[in-house]
């Protein structure tokens, strides 16, 4: 048993003093100005257990990290927890006795971890747990965390971290990331980007990405307002929009680095926002010089769009600097073009191109590791080259123009000068002339009245021909009636005298009975004429305009009937059908009657018009046809009158309510009844006139006039 105890003992001692070996010391010479990277001395174990956080714990048996910046990927190359599982990291830890600055970590995840110091929890970051969806993630890398140890004392760090890694993108080079870094507080709070490489130097990436955003957001205004002002200047609205989309690449990215941890689909859209905005700047420099959009535009931009989908398997940050460096290329390509055409926009473009090509070319080299050199801080500067030498070349341009347009003053000011004195002379003969040509117009206007009121005056007097030629037909047969019972009375007397002579008393009194019969009869007709001819006065009366209450189916129908009349009166030959359909509870409305009827007797006699001249020309079966119809619909009274003649050509429908304008032979028609009607119901009545034709088939006037 003594002899167990002291292999015990031994064993024991050479476990103490391995892990003596392989403590991590730090010391003021280790933590001057810097941070250190705890990546050595490690020992990982796959799994979750509580125990595992003790130091009496034994993790001899645990797998020794590599030399990694990546405490998840030991050999650089394959995770050790993928995405929602746990892994553990132990170390022993020991601060150097002459150590007496206070000590503090920082800290880069892509999940959640527990830091315990010998066993006792000194930092939660977020939430560890093995259900995915439980996982709170954090990553503190702002942040400086207290790290308590004893000088000279070796104690047990250890990391409980769970891998939070989005699913996308899939081939992500971090695959689960934690590094570790300790330092001094002095060191922390330094505004030493050298000290503080870890915080301050992040801070001032992020600075400079405000200070980025604050000169894309200018000179969003600048060229939007050379847009507004300058509407006619494109190029300068598509700037616009390429800055515009560059501003939402910059939040997106100030967005990510203050707030690490949010979804993959905000790296996502201001990924593709710095593609886009590539794409249009790219088309603006294609337009500034003058060059057709080629088969390289076409390529890069579909390149640039297959990088947008990419995003999905590869990190945004590794894709768009090689895409960015083809857009470059393609830059200085169409610049060197240009040279001959615009040497200054060629060098500012060429120039700055080059400057960017180099510095991403450099970004790219150092990403795939052919370079170690840090130069990511300018990255916000860089995406600010082209954006204002597009300023600079802008307002260059403008200069150009301004220049240009000062000489042409200067030219066109000493060609005044020097015309002056003719232009003295040019400007009296001018003037005699507009005197002359004003009296001559002056002139022509007083004989276009005259001529336009004797037009008139024709279309007036051939409506009151129509009018005319009815009203003579309606008191033809009472006419007839009165002389035909006057002349059968004038022979009733003579039998009458005859019978008195005989002494037939009885005989002369019948014959008296007979003619008074027909005396009444003659006082009838003769009465009906009257009135014929008071009506058709009444409506046809000139210089009367005052509107009242009238009925709308009583002027149709005494003027179609006019009308009608009127064509047989000239063509016997002439025969139509004519069909009314009134509506009967037609309220009266007021109008001026004689105007409203003078549009119908227009309407009707064109109607004839063309069923006589279809008639003329169509086979025997054709039959004339005039329907008129009157109907209240709402507030208004619709009168429609349609023929089935010969229509109106398409080509004329437009400017058959021109004034002069007629389809009738010469000396057949003025041109100007259509127009009239027109006025009278659109000006005179506030009503509504429409025209619906087909060429050789029919004509539809369509009246409406309001109640009110």
């Amino acid at each position: 048993m003594k002899y167990i105890l002291y292999i015990w003992t031994l064993l024991f001692s050479l476990a103490t003093f391995s892990q003596s070996e392989k403590a991590c010391v730090v010391t003021d010479s280790n933590l001057a100005n810097q941070w250190l990277t705890l990546e050595n001395n490690w020992r990982y174990q796959k799994g979750d257990n509580m125990q595992w956080a003790n130091p009496s714990f034994d993790d001899s048996s645990w797998k020794e990290s590599s030399l990694s910046y990546n405490l998840n990927m030991p050999n650089g190359e394959n995770a050790i927890a993928n995405r929602g599982e746990i892994v553990w990291f132990r170390m022993c830890i020991k601060a150097g006795s002459s150590l007496n600055k206070a000590i503090v970590l920082n800290i880069y995840q892509l999940g959640a971890s527990e830091i315990y110091l010998d066993g006792r929890l000194i930092h939660q970051l977020g939430k560890v747990s093995s259900d995915i969806d439980k996982i709170i993630y954090n990553n503190p890398y702002q942040q400086t965390l207290e790290l308590p140890l004893e000088k000279g004392k070796e104690q047990i760090l250890a990391v409980r971290y769970v891998n939070a890694q989005y699913k996308f993108p899939k081939y992500a080079t971090t695959n689960g990331f934690i590094r570790i870094a300790a330092s001094t507080l002095s060191n922390a709070n330094s505004r030493d980007i050298i000290k503080n490489n870890r915080i301050y130097f992040h801070q001032q990436f992020i600075n400079n990405y405000y200070i980025a955003l604050g000169i894309t957001i200018l000179m969003f205004i600048i060229f939007l307002s050379f847009f507004l002002f300058f509407s006619s200047e494109k190029i300068n609205g598509y700037f616009a929009i390429s800055i515009f989309f560059l501003i939402l690449f910059v939040i997106g990215v100030i967005w990510v680095s203050v707030y690490p941890g949010i979804p993959f689909w905000i790296t996502f859209c201001y990924g593709a926002c710095i593609v886009i905005s590539w794409i249009i700047a790219l088309y603006c420099l294609y337009k500034i010089f003058e060059q057709p959009l080629d088969i390289v535009y076409k390529i890069v931009s579909f390149l640039g769009l297959v990088a947008i989908g990419c995003y999905f398997l590869y990190d945004p940050d590794i894709l768009s600097p090689v895409w960015g460096i083809l857009g470059y290329m393609t830059i200085i390509r169409i610049a060197v073009k240009s040279w001959n055409k615009n040497k200054v926009g060629s060098i500012l473009f060429t120039s700055s191109s080059f400057i960017c090509l180099v510095y991403w070319s450099l970004i790219v080299l150092e990403m795939i590791g052919f370079l170690q050199i840090d130069i990511i801080a300018f990255i916000p500067f860089v995406f600010m080259v082209n954006p204002i030498i597009l300023a600079v070349y802008l307002g260059y341009s403008f200069g150009k123009r301004s220049q240009e347009l000062r000489l042409s003053l200067e030219r066109v000011q000493k060609l005044s000068k020097e015309k002056e004195s003719i232009l003295s002379l040019q400007n009296e003969t001018l003037e005699k002339q507009v005197q002359e040509r004003t009296a001559s117009l002056k002139q022509s206007i007083e004989d276009l009245k005259s001529t336009q009121s004797k037009l008139i005056q024709s279309e007036k007097m051939a409506s009151l021909g129509e009018l005319t030629a009815g009203i003579a037909h309606e008191i033809q047969n009472p006419l007839n009636f009165v002389n035909n019972f006057s002349e059968v009375s004038m022979e009733l007397i003579d039998e009458m005298e005859e019978e008195m002579i005989k002494g037939e008393k009885e005989e002369a009194l019948s014959i008296a009975k007979d003619i008074k019969q027909n005396l009444e009869k003659i006082n009838y007709h003769g009465k009906r004429a009257d009135g014929i001819v008071k009506g058709m006065l009444k409506q046809s009366r000139v210089g009367n305009n005052v509107k009242e209450p009238t009925n709308i189916n009583v002027i149709a129908d005494e003027y179609l009937r006019l009308a009608y009349h009127g064509l047989r009166a000239k063509d016997k030959s002439f025969n139509t059908e004519l069909l009314t359909s009134f509506e009967e509870s037609l309220p009266k409305i007021n109008v001026i009657p004689q105007d409203i009827g003078r549009v119908l007797l227009n309407l009707f006699t064109n109607a004839f018009y063309a069923t006589h001249h279809k008639q003329k020309m169509a086979s025997k079966d054709y039959k004339p046809l005039i329907t008129v119809t009157t109907v209240l619909k709402g507030k208004v009274i619709e009168i429609v009158v349609k023929d089935n003649g010969m229509g109106i050509p398409e080509n004329i429908k437009d400017k058959i309510m021109e004034p002069f304008f007629t389809t009738k032979p010469a000396g057949e028609g003025t041109g100007l009844g259509l127009s009239i009607s027109y006025d009278i119901i659109v000006n005179a009545h506030g009503g509504t006139i429409a025209i619906d034709s087909k060429e050789k088939e029919y004509t539809i006037f369509t009246i409406c006039l309001p109640l009110g």
